[in-house]
């Protein structure tokens, strides 16, 4: 309990202290006009009040992450509570506040564009070919895993492939529609709905008879997988994703003023690593890891989230708390599709005012989500997992280059920045997804090619200072 507590007081601190130093570090004024303002297009590009979009930016970037991702970190034990909250604070909302605010001094540029100004051309179509892989497979895993819960709920009584039409319907009309006619206006409901159940289950399991394990660094784990580097891709959302990197631009074109950035974007992220932290303790609460392990393997995450809310809060309060578990991933799908639209067009350079524009580039992705439907969930879960942080890597190097050239302290992304990299080199040459190798050669690989990425980095940070590029293409008001 102790420990449980403990760190939701940090998570929230965090946000009062390193968020306010990240935010001084990057310095933020409402001199600059936000694209919001200055492009306003009707579609995308919509100035919208800050409390509204800070929900649409913590329902974008939860997704499935902050509850599935802590469920399955439980079974490792009490040392995933230290993920979330040291990766919360120091590197999640750090990677969410300065993709977001350098893409508004960037006129609201999504992470490829981004890549190819501060990372070279090259890494321009690398990105966006990563970025829309991941979008992609975001999208489709968020189709699968609300319609698994609401055929959960409805007990098998609405054919499955009804439930997945209707999501494919929203996710679509959210994708094509302006930003502010579904996204706007229903987001905020759903995440009073959202903040209902899960405040709920924390409360609940507080004062319940169920006893919140103390962090020890014990690896709990029933198969006793190693704690490095899979507990940072099985606990993604919740701590560090690179799937924010992708949504934080939709909310940097509908953001009023700079000052605004650190609530939307850093305190979305600290109120995303609560919600995690209550579903880890929950389950480490209820389940022990054989059983806990049994559930995800028989029905995944889905089962394990419906026993806890059913457990905690009985029958009817329980179903809202699933209800708040659906919007997540419902809420995070359709942002992924429309991410998708917006990348594609800013790279192809096709203006989205018509209908039409949006139609010819929606409708390939959907089709693509479509027959990603019919591939076993664990396996889209495991490639989702290492091309989400592979993308927070990027976003953190866009960021600490954007750091240097300003001449500001780049330390702040850095230092998260190569510690990723190590564990995504190393988690790619050990999986068997990857390259297979042993645990032991894959961690001193890794430090090589960790340290070849660093020198190559400097180096191209030593050009971009030299050559003076122009960082924010938004100049400051006169």
């Amino acid at each position: 309990m102790a420990t449980f507590l403990a760190s939701i007081i940090i998570l929230i601190i965090g946000y009062f202290t390193y968020g306010k130093i990240v935010e001084k570090i990057f310095g933020p004024t409402d001199k600059r006009d936000t694209p919001a303002n200055s492009i306003n297009d009707g579609v995308d590009y919509v100035p919208m009040h800050k409390q509204r979009n800070a929900m649409i930016q913590l329902l974008n970037i939860a997704g499935t992450g902050p509850i599935f991702g802590p469920i399955m970190g439980a079974l490792y034990g009490p040392v995933a509570f230290l993920w979330i909250v040291i990766g919360s604070i120091f590197a999640g909302a750090v990677h969410d506040y300065l993709t977001g605010m350098i893409s508004i001094r960037n006129n609201g540029a999504h992470i490829p564009e981004l890549a190819g100004k501060f990372l070279g051309k090259f890494s321009r179509h690398l990105v966006n070919a990563f970025s829309l892989l991941l979008l992609v497979l975001v999208g489709t895993v968020f189709i699968t895993t609300p319609a698994s819960l609401i055929d959960i709920l409805l007990d098998g009584k609405v054919a499955f492939g009804v439930i997945l039409g209707a999501i494919f319907l929203y996710y679509f009309l959210s994708t094509i529609l302006p930003v502010n006619q579904i996204i706007g206006r229903i987001y905020p409901v759903l995440g009073a709905i959202l903040l209902i159940g899960t405040v709920s289950i924390g409360i609940s399991l507080v004062f319940s008879d169920y006893t919140i394990p103390e962090l020890t660094l014990q690896n709990l784990h029933p198969e006793n997988l190693p704690v490095f580097p899979l507990l940072f891709f099985t606990i993604t959302c919740g701590a560090l994703s690179g799937f924010h990197a992708t949504q934080s631009p939709i909310i940097s074109r509908t953001t009023q003023k700079e000052s605004q950035g650190r609530y939307i974007f850093y305190g979305m992220m600290i109120a995303e690593g609560i919600i995690a932290m209550i579903w880890a303790a929950a389950a480490m609460s209820i389940f022990d890891g054989r059983t806990l392990s049994e559930v995800i393997a028989t029905g995944t995450a889905s089962a394990a989230v419906n026993e806890i809310s059913v457990t905690l809060l009985g029958a009817i309060a329980g179903t809202v708390a699933v209800l708040g578990v659906i919007v997540l991933p419902i809420t995070s799908g359709d942002t992924a599709f429309r991410a998708a639209r917006s990348i594609v067009a800013d790279y192809i350079g096709l203006g989205q005012k018509k209908v039409f524009n949006r139609l010819i580039i929606a409708l390939p992705l959907f089709a693509i989500g479509y027959i990603l439907t019919n591939i076993d969930f664990n396996i889209l879960w495991r490639y989702f997992s290492w091309a989400n942080q592979a993308t927070s890597v990027i976003a953190l190097w866009i960021a600490t280059m954007y750091l240097i050239v300003k001449g500001k302290n780049y330390l702040i992304s850095l230092i998260p920045a190569i510690f990723m990299t190590y564990m995504v080199f190393v988690y790619i040459l050990n999986a068997k997804i990857g390259f297979n190798l042993d645990l032991n050669l894959s961690f001193i690989v890794g430090i090589f090619l960790t340290a070849g990425l660093v020198y190559l980095f400097f180096n191209k940070a030593g050009k971009n200072k030299a050559g003076k590029i122009e960082v924010d293409m938004i100049d400051a008001a006169s």
